[in-house]
């Protein structure tokens, strides 16, 4: 009886332990950015050290895109000039574009400041800064799943673009011509002052390199 006691009770606490965790796991999902709501703030130093934040752009249209040079979806945008072209196009109409490097220092991808600015700079990058987000904190507040994830923000600072940064999944570089870039989609769009019709798609690329436990 005693043994049937402390099963049932053990079991009673996994049960419950398990329920708390999956309710923080949902709470936690809560305050990921979302479409139509609020874009979260963050600052973060680019690669040449300085601080930038989201709230330095304050009533400007920001494109986000997170980026990893070792990603060879990364590299079919930057290699085929789509990735630069759609940065200048983006930042000749006012808008603000930031490039998001969230890699772990100790995995194999991880770059130093320096040397990521310096590829951006060899890729012949428009972006208007490029973020270095080693721990994760902005990966996880914008919920970022590949490189790419590109994300867009409207002057009233309101999310609203998340997801690939065109239709056609792969990292074949031949397949751009025939794709819809989603990026200068909603761009072209939001500076109209027009709803985005496609809000959402799915992501896709690398998986974003999070330090263990961020």
């Amino acid at each position: 009886m005693n043994l049937l006691a402390s099963t049932a009770s053990t079991f009673c606490a996994f049960a419950l332990a398990t329920a708390f965790a999956g309710a923080g796991s949902a709470v936690h999902a809560n305050t990921v950015a979302t479409v139509g709501q609020p874009a979260p703030a963050f600052s973060a130093r680019d690669t040449a050290g300085r601080t930038v934040s989201l709230a330095d752009f304050k009533g400007k249209t920001v494109v986000l895109e997170w980026v990893n040079p070792g990603c060879p979806y990364v590299q079919k945008h930057y290699r085929s000039a789509n990735m630069q072209g759609s940065q200048r196009e983006a930042t000749a109409s006012g808008v603000v574009w930031l490039a998001i490097n969230t890699v772990d220092p100790a995995h194999g991808d991880y770059l130093e400041p320096a040397a990521l600015g310096q590829w951006m700079a060899s890729q012949r990058a428009a972006a208007t800064a490029t973020l270095m987000d080693p721990e994760g904190k902005v990966g996880r507040a914008y919920g970022a799943r590949t490189t790419p994830h590109m994300y867009v923000i409207d002057t009233r600072g309101t999310l609203v673009y998340a997801g690939a940064i065109d239709s056609k999944p792969t990292a074949n570089v031949a397949d751009i011509a025939g794709a819809t870039n989603h990026v200068k989609a909603a761009l072209a769009e939001t500076l109209a002052g027009k709803p985005v019709s496609v809000a959402q798609t799915r992501a896709y690329g690398c998986s974003v390199k999070y330090p263990s436990g961020a």
